[in-house]
């Protein structure tokens, strides 16, 4: 590993730890003595690391002369300094622990060796790769019964060129605790190639086919209430998992009961959400183009927000967090036809005049039953009076 060029030049490669020491050049009586000094460098998983988790760097330092203390500073791939906590068994060995990892942080890091004696300023810098999503830890979507929505994850192996093949799945389950459904698996080829296989038909969506590159995506075309639920997408690389989860939340509203309003008549209005809210979310019904009398707000994480309503018009349920309207949904309440409030008073009439009716002809026949009564009564009492005088006729 080492060749000799004229003007006594010594190259040597591949340098290792025992390559440290004494250098001795001679040349008839002259001797020149030229100190070698080694620092080796390694981080964990070869640089390769998946979001979350943390790198660990290794210093070894090598040397004929007493080992100086090293003056250790790192800088990120954003240039940012960086204060790892640094575990000093001996001054051969400096073990460096790094916080937990983003996939921004995926690039050329640099270590800032320093010693005073012997001088030593040397940087080092290195690769680091982080696979996961651009997606946020924690993501929610917003969405109403019946429409169309697309939940989407980026995972950045196209960004930082990850050349190494790895496998996920995207999972949907209701709530905590509850079973997960498998709704799609796909794999990565070292050329950056995305494969997608459906795999569950427990729910109707559907693998849009045009999409961004490294994208994975499901469409839900007509969501149902029970579609609600977290999905959450994950990454697996040499049995190490990172994944990222969509919350999808689900509004519906309801009337009771349905159908026009009649005058003087009123109609609960149900607006209803999957849950959970943000703690700063909450739901409002207002009537579009009412006052503020046609306001109500629920509490903070109520899931359900109830309105009587007296008024048609066009009603209106917001999904409020942070001052900002997630999600509205419109219900139009429809006021009944003069023609139908006028059947429903002459039918009031009508049934009150017919129950009139009835109970007087219940109150006629009621009397004239009596009367008869009375009249029975009193022939019966009569024929037992003329049975009674004939009898004493015959006794005298």
């Amino acid at each position: 590993r080492s060749d000799i060029k004229m003007q006594f030049k010594l190259s040597v490669w591949n340098l290792k730890l025992s390559d440290a020491g004494i250098y001795t050049c001679e040349y008839g009586t002259h001797e020149v003595r030229t100190s070698l000094h080694i620092v080796s460098l390694t981080i964990s998983l070869d640089g390769h690391f998946l979001q979350n988790e943390a790198p660990e760097l290794i210093l070894i330092q090598n040397s004929s002369n007493p080992l100086p203390d090293l003056s250790i500073t790192l800088f990120d791939s954003n240039n940012n300094r960086v204060t790892p906590e640094i575990q000093n068994k001996n001054l051969q060995e400096y073990i460096l622990n790094l916080k937990k990892l983003e996939t921004m942080d995926s690039g050329t890091w640099v270590c800032q060796i320093h010693s005073d004696s012997p001088p030593i300023n040397q940087n080092i810098s290195f690769a680091v790769k982080v696979l996961g999503f651009q997606n946020p830890d924690l993501e929610r979507k917003y969405a109403t019964v019946d429409s169309t929505v697309i939940l989407s994850w980026h995972p950045n192996s196209q960004k930082i060129k990850w050349k190494k093949g790895f496998t996920g799945q995207l999972n949907w389950k209701q709530q905590e605790g509850a079973e997960s459904h498998e709704l799609l698996d796909f794999n990565v080829t070292a050329e950056g190639q995305l494969h997608v296989t459906k795999k569950s038909n427990n729910l109707l969506f559907e693998i849009p086919e045009s999409k961004p590159e490294s994208t994975i995506e499901v469409k839900l075309p007509k969501v149902h209430f029970n579609h609600s639920g977290q999905y959450q997408c994950q990454l697996e690389y040499q049995g190490r998992h990172a994944q990222s989860k969509i919350e999808l939340v689900v509004m519906k509203v309801s009337a009771n009961p349905a159908g026009p309003l009649s005058r003087g008549d009123s109609v609960t209005l149900t607006c209803r959400v999957s849950g959970p809210l943000a703690p700063n979310a909450y739901l409002s019904w207002e009537r579009v183009n009412g006052t503020k009398m046609d306001i109500k707000n629920s509490k903070q994480r109520e899931v359900k927000l109830e309105v009587n309503v007296s008024t048609a018009g066009l009603w209106s349920c917001h999904l409020i967090e942070d001052s900002d309207k997630k999600i509205s949904f419109h219900y139009h309440v429809e006021e009944a036809s003069v023609w139908i409030n006028n059947v429903i008073i002459g039918a009031s009439i009508g049934g009150s005049l017919l129950a009139f009716a009835l109970g007087c002809l219940c109150i006629i026949s009621g009397v004239n039953w009596q009367r008869r009564r009375q009249r029975a009564k009193r022939m019966a009492q009569a024929r037992q009076h003329l049975l009674e005088n004939k009898t004493c006729q015959c006794q005298q």
